[in-house]
Parts: C-alpha cells; structure tokens; sequence
C-alpha cells in the first residue's frame, strides 16, 4: 500500500507554499508568536528566579498571608489568559482572512462532494 501524493496536489501544494499569501500569512503568525513567546519565556524566567534568589522580596507580605510570591504566581496565570484573549483577536483580524485567502487558493479548481445543484448541508439543515 503506497501513501504517495498525486503530483498534480504535490505541485498545488507546493505553489500555494511558494506563494507571496502563505509567506505573508507565516510572517503575521510568526510576527505574534515569537516575540510573545519570548516576552512570556522572560516574564516566567523572572519568576522563577526572584523565588530562587530573591526570597526575602519574594517572601514579603502585602495583605496577611498573602506574598509577593504569591501573587506573582497568580499573575502567571492571569497572563497565560490574557496572552490567549489576545491571540484570538490577533487571529481573527490578522490571521484569519490570510489562512482563508490561501485555503480558497489550495481549494481553487476542486469540484464539490454533492451533485451539482445540491448543497447536502442544506438538505441536513431543512430535515431538522
């Protein structure tokens, strides 16, 4: 059993990756993820450093029991959310419209799965 890929979608799947869209549509991913990533990575480096050698600041008391350390580690999370909030904006303004510009070109020439003229998601939708 081969699983070779026609050549005809080899070279459809290769002109879409040479594309001036899908290098466009790798630079506005890679343009938010890295440097999120990185600021993230530094944030949690500093975190993980101020409990290892900084432990009286980390150690200090803001409300009862509640300390620095704690508090940073809270924020941990209240960021990992935020970062993710904002990804999804991000995608859905900027990433979004270029994945559908590229998939509509991937899909260009493809003919439809249901006879011509019928739509089965549309004779689904008016049985329910």
């Amino acid at each position: 059993m081969t699983t070779e890929v026609p050549s005809s979608s080899t070279e459809r799947y290769r002109a879409v990756q040479d594309s001036e869209e899908f290098g466009r549509l790798r630079r506005t991913v890679r343009s938010f993820v890295f440097p999120m990533t990185v600021a993230f990575f530094l944030w949690y480096a500093l975190y993980v450093l101020l409990s290892a050698y900084a432990r009286g600041f980390m150690g200090a008391k803001i409300i009862g029991n509640i300390n620095v350390a704690l508090i940073f580690g809270l924020l941990q999370f209240v960021t990992t959310f935020l970062i993710a909030w904002y990804y999804s904006r991000y995608a859905a303004q900027k990433i979004d419209p270029l994945a559908d510009a590229v998939h509509a070109e991937l899909t260009a020439g493809d003919t439809p799965a249901s006879p011509a003229g019928t739509d089965a998601s549309a004779d689904k939708k008016s049985e329910d």
